[in-house]
């Protein structure tokens, strides 16, 4: 069973960057592609990335776009996602999902590790 995890979440003031995560464990064969999604206090969780697990196509959010870099290195089994210009409103918990062949949804979750950028 794949599981995730993410590490590198943290406090960090406008403008600064960080690098979030996503260590992947189990089966990876049947990935097809791996997600970052943020949820902030109140709202709607919302997709930030996406990245093929096989091609390394990604996809942005229009709100990321350019400020965002998603990664993945399938002999290590990690996916990465960098941030640069953070801004408050970027403020959530992030969470890596898998989505695998013939489903979807994005149906595996890690536990999410906390952004916070102070103004």
């Amino acid at each position: 069973q794949v599981q995730l995890r993410e590490s590198g979440g943290g406090l960090v003031e406008t403008g600064a960057s960080l690098r979030l995560s996503c260590a992947v464990s189990g089966p990876t064969n049947g990935i097809l592609a791996m997600g970052w999604f943020r949820q902030a206090p109140g709202q709607d969780r919302e997709i930030v990335s996406s990245i093929s697990w096989n091609t390394g196509n990604t996809f942005y959010s229009d709100v990321v776009k350019g400020r965002f870099i998603t990664t993945r290195d399938v002999a290590s089994l990690t996916v990465s996602l960098q941030m640069y210009s953070l801004r408050p409103e970027d403020t959530a918990v992030y969470f890596c999902a898998a989505r695998r062949f013939g489903r979807s949804a994005y149906e595996i979750w890690g536990q999410g590790t906390q952004v916070t950028v102070w103004d």
